[in-house]
């Protein structure tokens, strides 16, 4: 195994409904998720789930110039049940749009042999990108699936996936990541 499969943020405040900062593109992206979550698991690859979250009645900078969401405790911050969580999946807590940073994530990846990341969920532009950008900085080889990441304006999902695959890693669909894996670079 040398590959992982990222989700990123795929939490109910994101995903449902009744979030507190819901996108109709998050609920539209779960069932791609999912299909590629089996494939992943079914291929052996290390699953991280990471969640954000905030504090619930201390500062942070960053949460406070932003609409409240992802409060620890609330349902906000539960993984959509979508998506099944395992024992031997790992969940990181992240306080910033990388899953890298502040967290332990880079330490998980290396203690697995992890060279590869193939990287689902929202929002392309933010956390998306952040994490991607740290994962080419960290020296992974990124490949993020296309039907699998959204924000909330697909103008700028586009720029963002195009800059990845330019300067980060690889865009690749849901066909393509079947074919990485059948050739045996995943």
């Amino acid at each position: 195994m040398k590959t992982a499969l990222l989700i990123v943020d795929m939490v109910r405040d994101f995903t449902d409904p009744n979030g507190l900062v819901f996108y109709p593109e998050n609920r539209k992206i779960l069932p791609e998720i999912k299909e590629v979550l089996e494939l992943c698991r079914s291929k052996n690859c290390l699953i991280v789930y990471l969640r954000h979250c905030n504090r619930v009645g201390k500062f942070d900078k960053k949460a406070a110039t932003m609409r409240p969401n992802c409060i620890e405790g609330t349902f906000g911050v539960e993984i959509d049940p979508m998506l099944e969580i395992k024992p031997e999946d790992y969940i990181i807590q992240k306080r910033r749009y990388s899953g890298f940073f502040g967290t332990d994530l880079d330490l998980v990846l290396r203690e697995n042999n992890i060279e590869n990341l193939i990287v689902v969920g929202t929002k392309t532009n933010c956390c998306i990108r952040a994490t991607v950008t740290d994962a080419f900085y960290y020296n992974y080889e990124p490949y993020v699936v296309r039907e699998c990441v959204a924000t909330n304006s697909e103008t700028v999902n586009e720029v963002h996936l195009s800059d990845i695959d330019k300067y980060l890693g690889h865009v690749v669909n849901k066909e393509e990541l079947k074919n990485l894996f059948l050739q045996g670079e995943l």
